[in-house]
């Protein structure tokens, strides 16, 4: 798939990256510190504000839950399901920051977890869904989502390829083909060295569609490298202030840093140029100087004929190129010619 259409966009080949500020939980329960994250995102070069739709009850099982802790829930302060209630997003709010959004010119998206929240969203008119990782092998989820008609950011982390596959086939067997897969890695931070970036690409060519990165690793070093590797989307958490407590401030990346990434990224899309190799603006004087052409090592009379042991190979390029050399040697000069005059095609 040359591009993934979004309404009023096409991102793929040739466009700009799409990058999402994920804002997640770091709203901290207020609709006020949620639209000043949609501000910051926008000053910050953000395409769209990110936020998550789900009820605590519908996501996790309680019970199970106070009984196991791992990974990064470990360091979590309060019970996992305590959690999850606190970062809930209040559904009534959806439709006014949604509208909020839009007068700010930023794309509103929020990823649901359930049916409910695919038909409010739905409802809003989100331009697209984002649904993450933890849904790949929730099948009829997946078939609900893409039967609303709208494209689909999915991402895979914590998949197998058969797994990814069978996601792929449930989204097209509703006849929904808008697809971006995202490359992901679920936890928080995710090392480095376990980003798997070349996974852009793999996705890509298995299923023919555009490719993206979520990212959890810490700083800006991985979804810059993923947009070199192809990624069209990149998607990843955002805040103001990382030494806020809650679950997903400590490894966002705040404002200047979100800047940095942005600004790394549109850099790095006018570096990648349009494949067709020429000489730049900015080699035309270094070309000069870095290139050799042909000179004579001695003073030439007029009427001599010129041998190799005349003439000299040298920078600058302000003669014949040096495989114009055995046309010269057994020439004549028309002229005098001083030692480390540049041979042309006038003198001989």
């Amino acid at each position: 798939m040359k591009y993934f259409k979004i309404p009023g966009r096409a991102i793929g080949v040739g466009k700009p990256v799409y990058i999402i500020a994920e804002i997640g939980s770091n709203f901290d329960g207020s609709l006020e510190q949620a639209k000043k994250l949609v501000d910051l995102a926008k000053e910050c070069g953000a395409d769209s504000a990110k936020f998550q739709c789900f009820n605590a009850d519908k996501i996790i099982c309680r019970e199970t839950f106070e009984n196991m802790s791992f990974e990064f829930q470990a360091k979590w302060r309060k019970s996992v399901y305590q959690v999850y209630k606190d970062a809930e997003f209040p559904r009534e709010w959806t439709r006014g920051l949604a509208d909020y959004c839009k007068i700010k010119g930023i794309d509103f998206i929020s990823s649901p977890y359930d049916e409910e929240a695919v038909d409010l969203l739905d409802k809003v008119g989100v331009k697209f869904f984002k649904i993450g990782s933890g849904e790949v092998t929730n099948l009829d989820f997946l078939k609900y989502v893409a039967s609303k008609g709208r494209p689909i950011a999915l991402s895979v982390g914590a998949a197998t390829m058969k797994e990814i596959e069978e996601a792929v086939r449930a989204i097209r067997g509703t006849g929904n083909n808008k697809l971006l897969l995202m490359q992901c890695v679920t936890n928080y931070p995710s090392p480095l060295e376990e980003a798997n970036l070349k996974v852009i690409q793999t996705l890509s060519k298995k299923f023919r569609v555009q490719a993206g990165y979520s990212d959890h690793t810490p700083g800006t070093l991985i979804p810059v490298a993923a947009v070199a590797l192809g990624a069209s989307m990149i998607e990843k958490h955002f805040t103001f202030d990382i030494s806020r407590e809650g679950p997903d401030h400590s490894y966002a990346l705040d404002v200047p840093a979100f800047s940095k990434m942005v600004n790394e990224i549109r850099t790095l899309e006018k570096a990648f140029g349009n494949g067709k190799k020429k000489i730049q603006p900015c080699e035309k004087i270094t070309k000069v100087l870095q290139r050799r052409s042909i000179f004579a090592a001695r003073e030439i009379k007029k009427g001599q004929k010129i041998t190799a042991g005349m003439l000299t190979i040298l920078r600058p390029e302000k003669g014949l190129l040096p495989k114009f050399l055995n046309k010269v040697v057994g020439r004549t000069a028309k002229g005098d010619i001083k030692k480390s005059e540049p041979i042309t095609w006038k003198n001989v």
